[in-house]
């Protein structure tokens, strides 16, 4: 099975905490090696800032996982569930050390799979974020199987993070590709899911 997991140095990124909510301000173990690459404080506090009406009681995907901060952050804002995927035996492992340590057991369930036949036979997300290796083209293949097999609930968000300079497509309604955030060289990308009778 290949393996998914971020690849890229950990210089940027010490001290990972969850931003706000009910774990604020705790501190979740980070990566030993290279092999995974958390997003960086700064472009998590302004993702869930462009969010942050979104969470509350929803059901959250954060596929390609890595650490599952972001995830994680998402249930201390108030989501429902999050699913965390990633094929990955050390992220797996460090995703489900995070969570022991917030108290989220109960919310969230892990899962060590390829990310992309994850998405065949989940389903039923308000929330997905998005975030693969920078150099690869799993985001474009990721975008393509969640819209066609629709797993992202109506006026649902998809949350896309790749490098500043990398297209991404448009997609065919109810999906559509909204606004984009540029923070340095990381680009922030939202895709929407309308309610099909107003598309």
């Amino acid at each position: 099975m290949q393996q998914y997991y971020r690849a890229d140095t950990k210089r940027g990124y010490q001290h990972m905490r969850v931003i706000s909510g009910s774990a604020r301000g705790r501190k979740l173990k980070e990566p030993d090696g290279q092999n995974i690459r958390p997003t960086t404080d700064m472009v998590k506090e302004s993702i869930f800032n462009i969010i942050q009406f979104d969470i509350e009681g929803r059901r959250v995907l954060d596929l390609f996982a890595g650490t599952g901060q972001l995830g994680i952050e998402a249930l201390s804002r108030g989501a429902a569930a999050v699913v965390f995927v990633d094929a990955s035996n050390d992220a797996v492992k460090l995703v489900r050390d995070n969570i022991k340590v917030m108290g989220f057991d109960e919310k969230a369930t892990v899962a060590r799979e390829d990310a992309l036949a994850f998405l065949g036979r989940g389903g039923g997300f308000d929330v997905i974020f998005l975030d693969p290796p920078y150099e690869s083209n799993l985001i474009e293949k990721a975008l393509k199987r969640i819209i066609e097999f629709d797993i992202l609930k109506e006026n649902g968000i998809i949350i896309c993070e790749t490098k500043e300079d990398k297209p991404l497509p448009e997609p065919a309604v109810p999906y559509i590709r909204g606004r984009e955030y540029r923070y340095g060289k990381i680009k922030i990308t939202l895709y929407t899911k309308t309610n099909r009778a107003e598309a």
